[in-house]
């Protein structure tokens, strides 16, 4: 008798405990929040119980989605990409608040503040917040990118030494031998032609596959062969998982045993199962003494890793197993997925500038004089350089960057409280012309030219600050290279059949991918 009546008081205290949970966050702290922001002026849109503002958002986007750009040359995408965002801004003023569920989210476009936000003074108590990193638990887990606090902390110093710069000159040789692979198999494609010229590709299925076999060769020590399978995984598991973010704001949601949450467990078990093989091979070589090491690449730092036995500072940090495998699933999709839509966008842009297209060719032939890139030599491609700084402004792959407050903290002229993420509109600042000029929507490289220019201020597509991406050199340095060697080997102009529709899902990608007429220079 006693003992039934321990357990029915345990499962009493159990449900009151689940039940306060419950009610603190969907409804006393979402309240809280709302009323400490509105008495300093900070308004917004009425939230919906439990699924806030999503509605209104979806029906934002729906809308202005429906159909494609007008023209090839039109780049205002915000009107397109983040209506509610114009919408909210003009009724509410440069700073509102909207919710996603129960998760408040302040809208923030003052660079000021936005510094001081993204700076080291608040990067251990700001961070991703719960509906975020739930939402990428199937997906790239806890790597770096979903990372708060002291494990960010550790998990930065774990994997920067792999793209110090160092580092990343002994990675030339391998992108070099990657790139002449894809002009090759261009090439390929317009000797089968029957035109022999004007040969028309999705440019963006070239540059998946070039950036995912680079990193596969650099950081992972594979091949595409091996890495496409995960690559093609992980794609799907973006798209689930964006899917499913939309029903997290319902309770316990995450733990229904529907179709949808089962296909997306399946995708992540088979994954890491294919993880796991490249992670074992890499052990065995060191086991059976074909090798002395882990290896000095990302993936042999981090296995390195993991043989540290201990705890570091005391706060219970430890680099086991799952989250190896996370770090491979954010590197594997970050160092492939971003470059590849920067590689995208750029040849796009070049595509309908031939005058641009032009200039920056007759550069690269000047300055590589018929030999291949080198460090040295890519940092004497200016124009190229200009036309990359313009393209990440224009099209960010991250167009919105997120950061949750974890304690009470003073911005500016605004007291934030615990609990509220912060929302700033990357893809909005980037276009805005109190801060770009009239000509913000405009491409034109030349904005970028001198070294008076400060982008930090106002460009932002690797973030800034210490929680800045770490791979952002990596992704600059393949960038140039890539570039610098197609431009050399082709022209290429924008074909008749290419639909200019941006969209966003996680990344800004094209809807229907980049068509470009491949012609081959004279050499």
């Amino acid at each position: 008798m006693a003992v039934l009546l321990f357990v029915v008081l345990l499962v009493c205290v159990i449900i009151s405990r689940v039940a306060y949970v419950t009610i603190s966050c969907y409804c006393l702290n979402p309240r809280r929040i709302k009323k400490i922001m509105e008495k300093q002026g900070v308004h917004g849109p009425k939230p919906k119980f439990l699924v806030g503002n999503l509605a209104d958002v979806s029906s934002f986007v729906s809308k202005a989605t429906a159909n494609d750009m007008e023209s090839i040359h039109d780049h205002n995408t915000v009107p397109r990409l983040l209506p509610h965002f114009l919408h909210w801004s003009k009724e509410y003023g440069k700073r509102f608040i909207y919710w996603v569920g129960s998760e408040p989210r302040m809208c923030l476009t003052d660079m000021d503040m936005i510094k001081e936000l993204l700076s080291s003074k608040y990067s251990k108590v700001t961070g991703k917040s719960w509906l975020q990193r739930q939402g990428c638990k199937h997906f790239i887990g806890r790597g770096l990118l979903m990372a708060n606090g002291e494990d960010w902390y550790h998990q930065r110093h774990i994997v920067a030494p792999a793209f110090m710069a160092d580092k990343l000159k002994c990675h030339v040789g391998y992108m070099l031998e990657c790139t002449k692979r894809m002009i090759q198999s261009l090439q390929q494609v317009v000797v089968e032609s029957s035109t022999n010229e004007n040969v028309e590709i999705d440019i963006g299925d070239y540059m998946s596959r070039l950036t995912g076999d680079i990193i596969s060769r650099t950081e992972f020590d594979s091949s595409y062969d091996k890495g496409k399978r995960i690559f093609h995984l992980l794609t799907s598991l973006q798209h689930l998982c964006a899917q499913s973010s939309r029903h997290l704001c319902l309770p316990g949601s995450r733990f229904f045993p529907s179709k949808f949450n089962r296909e997306i467990k399946s995708l992540k078990t088979e994954v890491e199962r294919l993880l796991m093989e490249i992670i074992q091979s890499r052990k065995d070589s060191l086991d059976i003494g074909r090798s002395t090491s882990y290896g000095n690449d990302l993936l042999g730092m981090l296995l390195a890793e993991t043989q540290k036995k201990r705890v570091q500072n005391g706060n219970g940090f430890s680099f086991n197993l799952q989250l190896l495998m996370d770090e491979c699933k954010t590197f594997f999709f970050t160092g492939h997925e971003t470059t590849a839509l920067l590689l995208t966008w750029t040849v796009m842009l070049l595509a309908t500038n031939p005058s641009w297209q032009d200039k920056v060719r007759a550069e690269v032939l000047q300055v590589l004089n018929n030999e291949d890139p080198s460090p040295e030599k890519l940092s004497k491609l200016t124009l190229l350089n200009m036309v990359i700084m313009e393209s990440l402004r224009l099209y960010p792959p991250a167009s919105l960057l997120p950061r949750m407050v974890f304690e009470d903290i003073k911005l500016g002229d605004l007291e934030i409280p615990k609990g509220l993420s912060i929302w700033i509109p990357v893809l909005a600042i980037h276009h805005s012309k109190e801060l770009w000029g009239e000509d913000a929507n405009e491409f034109k490289p030349e904005r970028f030219a001198g070294k008076a220019f400060a982008p930090g201020r106002h460009f932002m597509p690797f973030s800034t600050g210490p929680r800045n991406c770490v791979g952002q050199a990596f992704a600059m340095m393949e960038a140039k290279i890539i570039l610098s060697m197609l431009i050399s080997k082709f022209s290429f102009k924008i074909a008749d059949n290419y639909r200019h529709a941006p969209v966003i899902v996680l990344t800004l990608k094209p809807k229907y991918g980049v068509q470009v007429y491949l012609t081959p220079l004279a050499q």
